[in-house]
C-alpha cells in the first residue's frame, strides 16, 4: 500500500524561554495547522505517534488531548535527534501496513538554554546510552571541557580535515549557506545572514567549529498527517498529497565503532546504509532528487552526509559546498529552510519540520525560498545512540 502526507504544520522555532508557552501549546498549534492544511478533523485520526525527548512520560497524551479526546492510541516516541522522523516512520508503517487510514505524526520539544549534554546521568558517562560512542572519541582524541556533542562532531571535523584536506572555510561555507537560506523562512529561529569570514570569527565552541556552525537549542513543534491512498481519494486530497516513496531507518553496526573514527561514530555508516536502502526500494537515486533537508546539527555533519548519500566521493564534500552545488542555482538545494543550524533544533520536532519543508517545496508553496521545479525531495534525520532515518518524497 502507498502512503501520502496530506497536511503539515509547524510553529516558529524559538529560543528557549523566549516565549510564554508550554509544550502542549506548541503541539496544539502545529497539530491544528496540519489538520487545517488537509481540511481534516481530528475525529478522523486513528492513531498518533508523538515524539519528544525532554518531557515526562505520557507527555504525548497531554499534548494530543489539546486536539481532542477521541480515545485513539497515542505512542510516546524518543529516539534522540531522530525522534521526529521516527514518529513519521511509525505513521507510515501504520498506513502502509493496512492498520490505519489516517495517522497524525506529531513532535515537539521545550528545551533549556545552553548546550546539550552527552546523555550522562549526573555527569557519569558510564550510564549514558552513548557511552560507547564517547569512549571511542576519548580513545582517539581525549576528552576536553567543551560541550560533548560539539566535541564529538568537532573531532569528526578534525579527522576530515586531516584525512582529506578539508578547510575551515569549507566548513564555514555550510553555516553561511544555511544562515542565508533561513533569511527567507519566517519559521526559523534565526534570519541573520553571515559571511564565511564572520562565521570563522565567531566564538569557538570546539575547534574547528564556531558558534555559527552549531545548531542551537530550541522550542517548537511540527506535525504531518499521513493517509492511505484510499483515504486520499475518498476525501479529495489529491492536490495536497505528497507520496512517501520510500523510507528507511538504520541503527549502529560494527562499522560505527570498528575504525575508531569519529566520522563513523557520529553516524556516517548509518546514513549511507539508510540512503542505499531507500534508493533500492524506490528505484530512484540521488541524481533524481531536487531538494534535500538534512541533519546539519553541526556544519561537518552536512559534509559527511553529502558523502554518505552519494552526492560526491569521500573527501570531496568541502569542494562540493564551496562550488555552490548545494544552494540555489546548483545541482541540489540543501536545507532551504535554514537547516538545524539556523532554523533551530527542538529534537522531537526536527524530523517532522524537515518533512513539512519538503512538502511545501514539492507543492510549490515555499514562497521566496521555493526550489524551482522541485518534484523529488529527500529528508535525512540522525541521532547519536543511534538512529538514521532517510525519507524520499515525491509529488
Amino acid at each position: 500500500m502507498k502512503s501520502y502526507i496530506v497536511g503539515v504544520g509547524m510553529t516558529k522555532f524559538e529560543k528557549p524561554e523566549s516565549r510564554d508557552w508550554q509544550y502542549w501549546d506548541m503541539a496544539k498549534e502545529a497539530g491544528s495547522a496540519a489538520l487545517a492544511d488537509a481540511g481534516i478533523g481530528y475525529d478522523l485520526v486513528e492513531q498518533v505517534p508523538v515524539g519528544y525527548c525532554f518531557q515526562a512520560s505520557t507527555a504525548g497524551q497531554r499534548a494530543v488531548y489539546e486536539l481532542g479526546l477521541s480515545g485513539v492510541p497515542v505512542y510516546n516516541v524518543n529516539n534522540n535527534c531522530a525522534t521526529g522522523s521516527t514518529a513519521l516512520m511509525m505513521a507510515r508503517q501504520f498506513v502502509e501496513g493496512g492498520i490505519s487510514d489516517c495517522v497524525l505524526a506529531l513532535g515537539f520539544e521545550k528545551m533549556k538554554r545552553g548546550a546539550l549534554g552527552g546523555g550522562a546521568d549526573g555527569g557519569d558517562f558510564r550510564t549514558s546510552p552513548v557511552a560507547r560512542h564517547y569512549g571511542i572519541m576519548a580513545a582517539g582524541h581525549g576528552f576536553e571541557m567543551s560541550p560533548p556533542t560539539a566535541q564529538i562532531f568537532g573531532n569528526a571535523a578534525r579527522e576530515h580535515m586531516e584525512r582529506y584536506g578539508t578547510t575551515v572555510a569549507q566548513l564555514a561555507a555550510v553555516g553561511a549557506k544555511n544562515h542565508r537560506h533561513s533569511a527567507n523562512n519566517p519559521n526559523a529561529q534565526f534570519q541573520d545572514v553571515y559571511s564565511v569570514e564572520e562565521i570563522l570569527a565567531a566564538k569557538e565552541i570546539h575547534s574547528p567549529l564556531t558558534k555559527l556552525q552549531c545548531s542551537p537549542t530550541s522550542d517548537g513543534a511540527a506535525a504531518a498527517l499521513v493517509v492511505s491512498e484510499r483515504f486520499m481519494v475518498m476525501h479529495g486530497l489529491h492536490d495536497k498529497a505528497v507520496e512517501i516513496v520510500a523510507q528507511s531507518m538504520t541503527t549502529d553496526t560494527e562499522a560505527s565503532f570498528s575504525s575508531g573514527s569519529c566520522i563513523d561514530v557520529v553516524g556516517k555508516p548509518m546514513t549511507a546504509a539508510a540512503g542505499q536502502q531507500v534508493y533500492e526500494a524506490s528505484g530512484l537515486g540521488i541524481e533524481d532528487v531536487d531538494v534535500i533537508e538534512l541533519h546539519d546539527c553541526f556544519s561537518v555533519n552536512e559534509l559527511l552526509t553529502y558523502e554518505a548519500l552519494g552526492m560526491c566521493e569521500d573527501g570531496a564534500a568541502g569542494k562540493l559546498v564551496e562550488s555552490g552545488a548545494t544552494t540555489y542555482g546548483g545541482r541540489w538545494v540543501v536545507n532551504p529552510s535554514g537547516g538545524l543550524i539556523s532554523k533551530g533544533h527542538p529534537l522531537g520536532a526536527t524530523g517532522l519540520a524537515q518533512a513539512a519543508e519538503l512538502v511545501w517545496q514539492l507543492r510549490g508553496e515555499a514562497g521566496p525560498r521555493q526550489v524551482a521545479g522541485a518534484r523529488v525531495g529527500l529528508a535525512h534525520n540522525i541521532g547519536l545512540g543511534g538512529a538514521a532515518v532517510v525519507t524520499l518524497l515525491r509529488r
